[in-house]
């Protein structure tokens, strides 16, 4: 009598699972029940860092703007107030390039803002 083959599509689950958790510590990268609880929880941390990655990125703008309007002798806060009383639109992401690249650039800005 022949045997028949069962759990192909659970067999296909199990590979797929084992293969994301691929390369965690311990019992988690090779037992089915704590693989799938490993994967959720990353899941989880994977999320809430793409969320906090937009917070530092926004908190490492806003320090070197800072540090550069220092250099001009105006605080961060006054600095941000003037650009929007000249009606200059320019986001901190790009005044933070403009720190690192173009530092004569962002010299024109400041003293823009300054007259404002």
């Amino acid at each position: 009598m022949a045997r028949i083959k069962r759990g192909t599509v659970s067999n296909r689950k199990h590979k797929k699972l084992l293969s994301l958790v691929k390369g965690f510590r311990g019992t988690k990268s090779t037992l089915i029940r704590e693989a799938k609880q490993a994967s959720l929880h990353a899941g989880q941390y994977a999320y809430q860092g793409r969320k906090n990655r937009k917070r530092d990125f926004r908190s490492l703008w806003i320090t070197r703007i800072g540090e550069a309007v220092k250099l001009h002798d105006m605080s961060y806060s006054v600095f941000i107030n003037k650009l929007k009383k000249a009606n200059i639109e320019l986001d901190r992401k790009i005044l933070s390039s403009l720190v690192v690249e173009d530092p004569a650039a962002f010299k024109h800005i400041v003293d823009t803002a300054k007259k404002a």
